[in-house]
């Protein structure tokens, strides 16, 4: 498929590939009629020319009937789950797409699709299409490919799953070869100078890949401004298969003007419910199952629906299915009633494009006046590269009385929606948009050294900004950044050092009160980063041997809160198996290791004598295993009395009485900047905290309500660390 996978797919690996290995025979194969490729070629060619401009078709769909009732074949895991697997062929297809009119995936059951060269999408779950019981898949390389549904033995019975459309593509439509699709040479980018001012528009643009076919289609704001995701396409393009199956691509666009360079395929979402349709206008108004997310930087165009006639014209589309384009008319659009074989319907006249052209594909495509509202939608029309004229668009205004119940009541005209406030500049806005210097894992050490990114995203330069932080929510510290911050720039900030403790935290850092007002986007002001420190602490080592079949084995080591800190695999396969030595960085507490194996048959003993053992910095064995178990087996163990290390008393750093009854002075060499002292127990805890002034020498502690014992005093700042030992008596 056009990597939907971002979008519906949860990953993971099938059992198929191990078929044999597991001992089970190959699925049966769904055998397809090849098809007249020049045949559909030329009748394509002849609707393109008698003004039909949708859907544009690149696969030819056969209509078949295969569940997991009445085709494939099941085999049965070690553990009681089972997968059933059927291969599907089409004759020298360049890719199969395929549609399922039943989807219903139980909890834990998955669905997968590979071909022959070893390419997976998946895993599709329930969650893959949330609200309906039906699922299309976008063309996967290759004329075989097999569909794989694992289903957990607790689950058994419960899903659904039945095949109802198989689309042979004999055209490309994958975006691979020269071009990236067949759209005719006149067509323009949307990133050249000719979408400049259309910006927001180009965004609210999808692809629909309807079965075998394309057409276009644009998300529509609605007067409760609530980011419904309805999308406006046309009536012909309905005709298509099941909308519940259709798939929604965002964002394919050039990075380049010219030559034409691939964009991102990534931004898809699958399924949605026609609303309403009526040739009379060739309308159809669709709603997304989900609603894009920020990541797909949305827009949701503006319309008129006063029937008012559009001074000049501008059109976004895919023609052909191609890369995203863009058109314009600089002169009036006339009303007609207009027939180009899809029945009458009352039309926008575009007489001729000044730039670019419409083609089979655009079907569907909005099409926006002077003002950036949306007024109809692409019927048809003889307009092309070689022959550039005449082209029909439904009118909205004719259209609104089927769409009012769903938009809604709010005047004449609405403007678009850009739900995530991109583009919308304010004069005071700064942002933190990443911490750095701040390692995933700390081994050994109690102190962080930070820093962060601050962006000015407002329009007005600023002088400062402050930065509140804290750990695990905590006490709140704050430090004020100051320098010269033009509109759009970045400037990085160091943090004072943090003291840390052994174990996960994090680190929550926000900004606010730019030029000392209030910041106008509170979206950007927070960013936080969680790590997991080790101290004091002492190394733990994995030794694995794997069995011949190192690429079903990987395992992965959580603390007792369940934060993942270590994993590896899956290895290689040959035989003897592969030697795996892995070192942890661990403090006092406890951790449970576990160990998969994909295939379900342990590490030993059928195909190599695989096992393991954790020992800790002394040699002693935490963890032995022989590797016989069947789909993973755990182990926890505990590190009790890891010790702080010991570090050379510096000769600066003075502390009296020493001995002490609890109060007592602290005198030492210029620690530098942003300077703070410390007192820690033996095991690395701290139990007070306190920041120093520049220039400070010399503080007094009072630690009188602190029990009797060894303590470490610790000084650190720009210039580095000095620790000494301290003793308190009663």
């Amino acid at each position: 498929m056009f990597q939907a996978h971002a979008q519906v797919s949860f990953g993971g690996r099938p059992y198929g590939p191990l078929a044999a290995k597991l001992g089970w025979s190959p699925p049966p194969t769904l055998e397809l009629p090849a098809i007249d490729v020049q045949a559909l070629r030329a009748e394509d060619a002849q609707r393109a020319a008698s003004g039909l401009k949708g859907p544009a078709r690149f696969g030819y769909s056969h209509q078949v009937l295969a569940s997991l009732a009445n085709a494939g074949t099941w085999d049965q895991l070690p553990n009681g789950d089972r997968v059933w697997r059927l291969e599907v062929h089409c004759p020298d297809a360049i890719g199969i797409g395929l549609a399922f009119d039943t989807y219903v995936i139980p909890d834990g059951a998955r669905v997968f699709v590979y071909n022959e060269p070893g390419a997976v999408r998946g895993a599709f779950t329930a969650a893959s299409n949330p609200g309906y019981q039906a699922l299309g898949m976008a063309p996967m390389v290759g004329d075989r490919i097999t569909i794989e549904y694992d289903e957990p033995a607790a689950v058994a019975g419960e899903g659904a799953l039945s095949l109802t459309e198989v689309t042979h593509a004999y055209r490309d439509p994958f975006g691979l070869l020269k071009d990236f699709g067949d759209s005719g040479p006149c067509n323009v980018n949307t990133i050249c100078p000719d979408g400049d001012d259309w910006r927001p528009e180009i965004r609210s643009v999808a692809r629909l890949i309807l079965g075998g076919g394309y057409c276009t289609g644009t998300l529509l704001n609605d007067c409760a401004q609530d980011s419904t995701p309805y999308l406006l396409t046309a009536n012909h393009c309905v005709g298509s298969g099941n909308p519940a199956t259709w798939v929604f691509q965002f964002l394919w666009e050039s990075p380049d003007c010219t030559p034409t360079a691939q964009g991102p395929m990534n931004y898809t979402i699958t399924g949605s419910t026609l609303l309403v349709n009526s040739g009379g206008s060739d309308v159809a108004l669709l709603e997304l199952s989900s609603r894009p997310p920020q990541s797909f930087n949305p827009y949701y165009a503006g319309w008129d629906k006063s029937g008012a006639a559009p001074q000049s014209e501008t059109c976004i589309h895919h023609p052909s299915g191609d890369i995203k384009k863009i058109s314009h008319n600089f002169d009036p659009a006339d009303p007609q009633n207009i027939d180009v074989g899809n029945g009458p319907a009352d039309c926008w006249h575009i007489p001729a494009w000044d730039v670019g052209t419409t083609e089979p594909g655009s079907s569907g495509s909005g099409l926006w006046n002077e003002q950036h509202h949306i007024i109809g939608q692409l019927y048809g029309g003889q307009a092309s590269c070689a022959n550039n004229v005449n082209d029909y668009f439904g009118r909205f205004d004719v259209s609104w009385p089927l769409l009012e119940p769903f938009l809604g009541q709010c005047g004449d005209t609405l403007p678009g929606l850009d739900p995530f406030n991109f583009n919308v500049p304010v004069s005071y806005d700064a942002g933190v948009t990443a911490i750095f210097d701040l390692p995933q894992y700390t081994c050994d050490d109690s102190l962080i050294h930070p820093y962060v990114t601050l962006k000015n995203d407002g329009i007005t330069t600023l002088t400062s900004i402050d930065v509140d932080y804290d750990l695990d929510g905590g006490a709140i510290s704050m430090v004020t950044w100051t320098g010269s911050l033009d509109s759009g720039m970045t400037a990085n900030f160091y943090l004072p050092p943090i003291v840390v403790t052994n174990g996960h935290h994090t680190l929550h850092v926000t900004c606010h009160d730019p030029n000392g007002v209030n910041d106008q986007n509170a979206s950007n002001d927070t960013y936080s980063q969680e790590f997991w420190v080790a101290f004091p602490a002492q190394t733990v080592t994995l030794h694995l041997q794997t069995d011949d079949y190192g690429s079903e084995s990987d395992w992965e080591l959580e603390d007792d809160l369940g934060n993942l800190l270590y994993s590896g695999g899956p290895y290689t396969d040959h035989v003897g198996g592969n030697l795996i030595d892995a070192d942890f960085c661990l403090g006092d507490g406890c951790y449970t290791f576990t160990i998969r194996d994909f295939a379900q048959d342990g590490i030993c003993c059928d195909y190599g004598n695989g096992h393991y053992t954790i020992t800790d910095s002394t040699g002693m064995v935490l963890v032995n295993s022989d590797g016989t178990f069947t789909n993973e087996e755990s182990y926890t163990f505990c590190l009790i009395g890891t010790s702080v290390h010991e570090r050379s008393t510096t000769d600066g750093i003075r502390v009296h009485p020493n001995p002490s009854t609890g109060v007592f002075s602290v005198r030492f060499p210029d620690p530098g900047n942003k300077a703070h002292l410390d007192v820690l127990d033996l095991s690395g805890r701290t139990l007070l905290s306190r920041n120093l002034a520049n220039g400070s020498r010399e503080c007094e502690v009072d630690m009188q309500d602190f029990a009797a014992g060894t303590y470490l005093v610790e000084v650190a700042g720009t210039q580095g660390i000095s620790v000494t030992k301290l003793e308190l008596r009663r």
